[in-house]
């Protein structure tokens, strides 16, 4: 009996999973507008730790997404959004 003697599989085929495709909620609904004055609708777009959450994740055009971080980077300046989570686990 050989070392490899377990019988060959025929290679099975990748199976495909099909993914919703997301789509740009601005892009979308054209009422919705990018302002850093509004922390509530850029804190959907920041992890609890405050990073910016990335397109690929987050589902926003090329285009929106620097406005986004554009307008994540003014919030923070005025201190409307923090730019790091507080020490202790603490908001």
């Amino acid at each position: 009996m050989s070392y490899n003697s377990r019988p060959t599989r025929r290679p099975s085929r990748p199976r495909r999973t099909y993914r919703r495709r997301k789509v740009c909620r601005f892009c979308a609904d054209s009422s919705l507008v990018i302002e850093y004055k509004d922390s509530a609708q850029l804190r959907y777009f920041t992890t609890d730790r405050g990073k910016m959450i990335p397109r690929r994740i987050s589902g926003t055009c090329a285009a929106h997404q620097r406005k986004l971080s554009t307008a994540i980077k003014r919030a923070r300046v005025m201190a409307l959004l923090p730019y790091a989570a507080m020490a202790g686990g603490r908001q």
